[in-house]
């Protein structure tokens, strides 16, 4: 490119350029105010109020009021908080009153519904998690998988050598799912209406499942997850909890679920794990239910950039992992062995592919 071809600073190329270089600031400033408790602390008083109001929950002698300041105005643009008598060339402690919006009230630590987005922020941007994409250019470069390249193991022996991140990481999980399945529980009722036993493989620490069982109570739970997972897994009324290999074999019951548990793994890996499925449901009535969030899927264009998002994460993560379309989604199953499905869709939620043996 010659000199005369080259983008004047204020071209349109620049400021995106600019906007994309910076944006690991809006994010880690949201993982600041998750970790200072912010989004509680205003909440707790009812109505807006300044930062040195808000410091003062934090047990320190010597805030930074300043510098707090600055982190609730990044998130003031984002539309975190609204904020009342605002005066952003200033940075007195008390010129500027901040209120919550319904972006920050999905991290709010509720007393008695536990329907926090925090741990998925606090999850995604641990450094451990994080240290992946610092190595995604030599993964590309010479091979492999980048956060073996970053800790030297695979992901899940990472994790269950690492309990404090393991349970982080699970804990995350655990909140999108509590969101997520309390949705699907409530607006897909013909899924569940007629099923006496479910096994949710990999299931975590048996958020999603204890969803199902509270808004179906006729149904026997079993959770289904490794040993390190098990092992931090809270009880649930109507769920046990099983220990195990996906890839070995399955607990056998009416229907078998997969949440966002494809996705980790390669084409070979995921029909390895559907036919475990199929062999722990009923031969003649057997139901899978696959829970994704579909690549071009019509009418879900505004998850678009997110799932791509999701998709290199995946890769640097576990390497094999990926996120698919509907028709990707179909050939895995047409291999396990699961020769018809029915995709249904619903604003606002996951898909849901009922996949069926027969």
């Amino acid at each position: 490119m010659s000199q005369e071809q080259k983008p004047a600073v204020g071209d349109a190329p620049l400021p995106a350029l600019l906007k994309i270089t910076f944006s690991f600031v809006d994010s880690m400033a949201l993982k600041c105010i998750v970790e200072l408790g912010v989004a509680d602390i205003i909440n707790s008083h009812g109505h807006p109020i300044s930062v040195s109001q808000i410091a003062a929950h934090f047990g320190s002698k010597s805030p930074d009021l300043r510098c707090l300041k600055r982190v609730m105005q990044v998130l003031v643009r984002r539309d975190f908080f609204t904020t009342v008598n605002a005066n952003p060339t200033e940075f007195g402690e008390d010129d500027t009153l901040y209120w919550l919006t319904p972006a920050s009230m999905l991290l709010l630590q509720h007393d008695n519904d536990d329907l926090s987005y925090s741990p998925m922020v606090l999850m995604q941007h641990h450094p451990h998690l994080l240290a992946a994409m610092h190595h995604l250019s030599a993964a590309i470069k010479g091979g492999g998988i980048a956060f073996e390249k970053a800790h030297g193991c695979p992901i899940w022996d990472f994790l269950s050598a690492d309990q404090e991140v393991n349970r982080l990481f699970h804990d995350g999980l655990a909140c999108t799912a509590k969101i997520g399945f309390r949705g699907i529980a409530s607006q897909y009722v013909d899924v569940f209406a007629d099923v006496k036993s479910v096994v949710d493989v990999g299931g975590g620490t048996g958020a999603a499942l204890n969803e199902i069982v509270k808004a179906y109570p006729h149904i026997k739970g079993i959770n289904f997850d490794l040993p390190h997972v098990i092992a931090i897994a809270p009880k649930y009324e109507g769920v046990t909890h099983v220990e195990g290999d996906m890839f070995k074999a399955i607990p056998t019951a009416d229907v078998a679920i997969l949440k966002s548990i494809l996705h980790d793994w390669n084409d070979e890996d995921c029909i390895k794990i559907l036919k475990n499925c199929r062999k722990a449901i009923p031969e003649k009535t057997g139901k899978l239910i696959l829970f994704e969030t579909l690549l071009h899927q019509e009418g879900a264009e505004s998850m678009e950039g997110i799932l791509l998002a999701s998709d290199l994460l995946m890769i640097a993560h576990t390497g094999g992992g990926k996120e698919r379309t509907e028709l990707e989604c179909n050939t895995l199953l047409q291999n396990a062995g699961f020769p018809r499905y029915r995709l249904i869709t619903k604003p606002g939620l996951p898909s849901i592919i009922e996949a069926y043996v027969e």
